[in-house]
């Protein structure tokens, strides 16, 4: 079996959509179909099924999925062990995170490989932590990072740092002024919030109900760059950040915040790490550049 071919079946799989996949590899969507046709035509039966949306996993190709993805996994896994024995470090390492710590950290993550490990591959999955934890249970991603409500234990997860809640709004706000505010001053004030589902909303609408009040939604967003967007650009509104996706703005002067407090609302950020198998010398790597470059920061995800 032709681990080229098993990893596009997969990445087909996952993404749901031929013309995902061929953008994704800049070639053509026929390009992309004719390959996975032939290997149908290996494997005895149709893979997927077509719907006017993209493609979803038959019985086969769910059975296909359960079966080839850990196959694949522990083919890359000796390659990888075979090039580390002979003092070369490569492969390719999946690694899922959440979009407020993509950048800068993945910047200098990646800058940090080049230098001390060229031949090891990034390929980087920005999700929300529900998707996250979904793809680490699949398999999808080899590592995580991501917002966690309690302080993880066991070996499974390393703590990154603690990231605190702020109330944002455009420059010039007189509430937002104060270096801290009471989570029960957001009672009544026009809000941007994320879009349902969300664990992070759900946690922000049960300390507002804990308080007696409901948060007053007047818009909703799943980008972190809209949300900041719409509450740059219209005094009076408001928005329910951490300080990973706000630092930029707030240096540049274009936001302003307030930390929350009582109750401090803090998340842990942490490397979570896959819930069976074990790590490829790539993937140690890269999960011991993550904690170097986040210890050097004065344990924070973004630089000083």
């Amino acid at each position: 079996m032709n681990p080229s071919a098993v990893r596009l079946f997969l990445e087909v799989a996952d993404a749901g959509s031929l013309n995902k996949v061929a953008a994704r590899r800049q070639t053509a969507q026929s390009h992309i179909s004719r390959q996975v046709a032939d290997f149908e035509a290996q494997c005895g039966g149709a893979l997927f099924r077509r719907t006017g949306r993209g493609v979803v996993p038959t019985e086969l190709g769910l059975r296909a999925m359960a079966r080839l993805r850990p196959w694949l996994q522990e083919t890359e896994r000796l390659a990888e062990e075979l090039r580390a024995v002979s003092g070369e470090i490569a492969g390719e390492v999946r690694l899922g995170i959440i979009p407020s710590a993509a950048h800068p950290l993945v910047t200098r993550l990646f800058e940090r490989l080049m230098r001390e490990h060229p031949k090891i591959r990034l390929d980087v999955a920005e999700s929300q932590g529900a998707e996250l934890d979904a793809k680490l249970d699949s398999g999808a991603v080899d590592l995580a990072i991501l917002f966690r409500f309690h302080k993880p234990g066991g070996d499974g997860e390393t703590l990154l740092c603690v990231a605190n809640t702020y109330l944002v709004s455009a420059p010039g706000d007189t509430l937002t002024r104060a270096p801290t505010l009471n989570f029960a001053r957001l009672a009544g004030l026009p809000l941007v919030l994320p879009r349902r589902p969300s664990h992070w909303r759900n946690a922000l609408e049960e300390t507002a109900r804990g308080l007696g009040f409901r948060l007053d939604a007047v818009a909703q967003a799943d980008s972190l760059t809209l949300q900041k967007e719409l509450v740059a650009a219209r005094p009076g509104l408001y928005s329910i950040l951490g300080p990973y996706s706000i630092a930029s703005e707030l240096r540049a002067g274009r936001l302003q915040a307030s930390r929350l407090v009582r109750p401090d609302l803090t998340r842990h950020v942490t490397l979570a790490l896959p819930r069976q198998g074990k790590l490829s010398p790539a993937c140690k790597v890269v999960a011991a550049t993550v904690r170097m470059l986040v210890a050097g920061w004065g344990d924070q995800i973004t630089e000083p």
